[in-house]
């Protein structure tokens, strides 16, 4: 009498596993690079946002907020996201302000979700720390 016997042997199994575990070292740093490269590009994204209202804030009132609270509270809002407050896509974002001058900064919460800080000054030029 012949027995059927239907399923996976184990060293079919191990074989599949070791496939996917390959795969899986190949995928995820080109994955998490790839998040790193996003978050950085948003990173300059907003602080081209931010400058962009500074400077719409400068030509309304003659002179740039003493806080940045001022971009959020004007009706309609310079700013329509806090990104001062809490990380913003990996990135927490300060800026120092005077009358005259301002200067933006965009630095990584962590290794993992970025690998450059960013800064904006009044002139507009963004830079790669």
């Amino acid at each position: 009498m012949k027995i059927n016997r239907s399923g996976f042997t184990l060293v079919e199994i191990m074989i599949v596993v070791f496939i996917v575990a390959l795969l899986a070292t190949l995928a995820i740093p080109n994955l998490l690079q790839a998040r790193i490269t996003a978050n950085e590009s948003a990173a300059k994204a907003t602080l081209k946002s931010i400058s962009n209202a500074l400077e719409n804030y400068y030509s309304i009132n003659s002179q740039y907020p003493s806080s940045t609270s001022a971009l959020l509270g004007d009706t309609p809002p310079y700013l329509s996201t806090d990104y001062f407050s809490t990380p913003h896509q990996g990135y927490n974002f300060s800026a120092s302000l005077a009358a005259y001058t301002y200067s933006i900064v965009a630095l990584p919460v962590s290794s993992s979700t970025g690998s450059a800080s960013f800064s904006m000054t009044t002139q507009g030029i963004l830079m790669q720390n």
